[in-house]
């Protein structure tokens, strides 16, 4: 049966309920992924989700910060988490579909300001997350799997406002690009989005320090959906909902599709 997924960074799942409702309302994606979700598990708001067709839910969650949670129309199974670079955070669950398809859902650290880890420990511990990421699926290549969230990085030049002009940002920096790369590779990983979508400017994630954040149109392509080699050819569909970013009191982020014929 094929299904549609899409990933969204929501920042704030209690503050933004009815963006999400909106969202499953009018797109009814199969599956929602959704990082920053700021709130403990107990405390997301399932019902109305669970009341607009959306019962299964696999998630981790902490106050205030962090957080990962898989929604659902289908079953599926809590495949755990993995605390890479022993940081203590929820930014990571894995969910297995009835098909054995296995979702990995990210929020990477973003990395403060400053891409130099001997003044910024955040830039530090993001590089030690990936390369963690990295180790992990090297050691345990994945297969029939689907990797999304919000990764912190936009690796291409493609996926940037102006390449030149953000080398020395944190989310484009070539030592971040490299360590990205080098866990995609680690586990063989299919970027889907920019396979369907291998041209042209593309962007997930605008400031909200922007005054007219449409018209600026400096974005980011920080959100993924990725796959491993041999369910990737299933994948098709790929798209941004740029519109979500101009919803009342919106996340900075965009929600990301794909779907897969599985």
């Amino acid at each position: 049966m094929p299904f549609t997924l899409a990933t969204w960074n929501i920042n704030s799942v209690r503050l933004r309920e009815d963006l999400v409702a909106k969202l499953l309302r009018e797109e009814g994606p199969d599956i929602l992924c959704l990082q920053e979700c700021k709130s403990p598990v107990e405390k997301i708001p399932r019902e109305q989700f669970a009341a607009l067709g959306y019962p299964h839910m696999v998630a981790r969650g902490q106050k205030g910060y962090n957080g990962v949670a898989i929604l659902s129309r289908q079953p599926i199974e809590d495949a755990g988490e993995m605390d890479f670079a022993g940081l203590g955070h929820a930014r990571h669950v894995a969910g297995r579909l009835e098909n054995g398809v296995v979702i990995h859902n990210f929020y990477v650290p973003a990395g403060g300001d400053k891409p130099d880890r001997a003044v910024n420990e955040k830039f530090g511990q993001k590089l030690d997350y990936l390369t963690d990421m990295r180790d992990w699926f090297r050691d345990n290549r994945p297969e029939k799997g689907i990797l999304v969230g919000d990764l912190n990085i936009a690796p291409l030049d493609e996926d940037v406002w102006d390449h030149k002009k953000m080398l020395k940002v944190v989310s484009h920096t070539p030592v971040e690009v490299e360590h990205l790369g080098n866990a995609q590779e680690a586990g063989a990983w299919v970027d889907v989005t920019r396979r369907d979508i291998p041209e042209g400017k593309l962007y997930s994630w605008w400031s909200y320090r922007a005054r007219d954040w449409d018209a600026a149109d400096k974005g980011r392509r920080l959100d993924h959906i990725w796959a491993t080699p041999d369910i990737s050819n299933a994948a098709h569909g790929s798209r941004i909902l740029r519109a979500a970013r101009g919803w009342e009191k919106p996340s900075d982020h965009a929600p990301v599709f794909a779907t897969f014929d599985l």
